[in-house]
């Protein structure tokens, strides 16, 4: 650790900015930026694009070329130590003579933790850390919190009338909220590794719950999409559902096996796995689990009263996303979750609005966990 000077600071926050611009494809890298400064000028800048392909420090030396030499290197995440599918980071600013690296946090990478720095002090290379650090957690949350606890990071996504209704009793829901609000989900389902749902949602709606081709007009490679886990303990789904048309990974969860692989008309991205039940039912914890050994940082949980209801009272929520619109839905409608009721109020979970922000006519409300 050391003091740090606002130029150091702002040099850092615009690697910080150029990290962001990989949050809809590094997956299940972290998203990472990085700018070389040589006397006050920029000479160097990169983000990591995508897993398997350079990371942001090899793109901002490569701009920096020459100019590398005896600059300083501003990264929001401690440079790697290890051959992956690239090779180390922390050589590379080695060999292209960077004299001080600024890191913004360690990596908590069990594969790094630390050996980056490490490394580069070995090379005589000055090391700092800790420069806006808080800001470059945020950028990967998801990440850390499956380094550390060996769980994703989970996002419930809620659609709800002023007076918390999600759908009429006769379970007309389509539209509570405005077109606005539905194209905003795009951008979580995008930063997301899974969407969780259940069979209830899919066969309700008739969802696809991918990530709409038009919220990619920019990028020049096919967009990635999030794995689609949805719950179908009971096997009501078929194959000519909208679901199935898109052609992106699927995750049926059961808790016995179907042979869904005898089964022709499946389309190839469809894969069925087995997890232990509970009360019944899928064991939620375990799946997460699960998809934490895929390399799955973020879930984006959509899903009905039910399955939300029971990754509620598990406390498996991270975030709670609500868009609330000026709607009153009226007695009997049905609610946000499915949960038991509650003997007395102090038993009620305590939440923190964290963000609020005006979609089109309605709100977009972030709620965690009180600290």
């Amino acid at each position: 650790m050391s003091a740090f000077s606002s130029k150091d600071e702002q040099y850092m926050r615009r690697a910080i900015e150029l990290a962001k611009q990989g949050q809809f494809t590094t997956t299940p890298n972290p998203n990472v930026g990085c700018v070389i400064v040589n006397n006050n000028e920029v000479v160097g800048e990169g983000f990591h694009i995508r897993a398997g392909e350079p990371h942001a420090e090899v793109h901002a030396l490569r701009m920096a070329k020459e100019k590398a030499v005896g600059a300083t290197a501003y990264v929001t995440l401690e440079p790697c130590s290890h051959y992956g599918r690239t090779p180390p980071c922390a050589k590379g600013l080695i060999d292209a003579g960077i004299s001080k690296v600024i890191a913004a946090m360690v990596d908590s990478n069990p594969q790094v933790a630390g050996k980056g720095l490490a490394m580069l002090e070995t090379a005589g290379i000055e090391t700092a850390y800790g420069l806006l650090e808080s800001d470059a957690r945020a950028l990967n949350e998801g990440f850390f919190k499956r380094m550390e606890q060996g769980l994703p990071f989970v996002s419930c996504k809620l659609a709800a009338s002023l007076d918390g209704k999600t759908a009429l009793s006769n379970g007309e829901s389509k539209w509570i909220t405005s077109a606005d609000a539905r194209a905003d989900v795009q951008q979580f389902r995008a930063q997301s590794c899974a969407i969780i749902s259940g069979a209830d949602t899919v066969l309700a709606d008739n969802a696809k719950l991918n990530v709409r081709e038009h919220f990619y007009p920019d990028l020049q490679s096919e967009p990635r999409q999030p794995i689609r886990v949805i719950f179908d303990s009971n096997n009501r789904l078929t194959p000519e559902l909208a679901l199935f048309s898109c052609e992106s990974a699927i995750i049926l969860v059961r808790t016995t096996p179907s042979a869904i692989e005898k089964i022709s008309p499946w389309p190839h991205f469809v894969e069925e796995i087995v997890v232990e039940a509970k009360n019944g039912k899928v064991d939620c914890l375990a799946l997460l689990n699960v998809l934490a050994t895929r390399g799955v940082n973020r879930v984006w949980l959509e899903a009905g009263q039910t399955l939300s209801g029971v990754f509620h009272e598990e406390g498996l929520i991270d975030e709670y996303i609500v868009y609330l619109a000026p709607k009153i839905l009226g007695e009997g409608s049905k609610g946000l979750f499915a949960t038991k009721p509650l003997a007395q109020l102090s038993d009620a979970m305590a939440l923190e609005f964290t963000h609020v922000q005006s979609i089109g006519v309605d709100l977009r409300i972030h709620a965690r966990q009180a600290r």
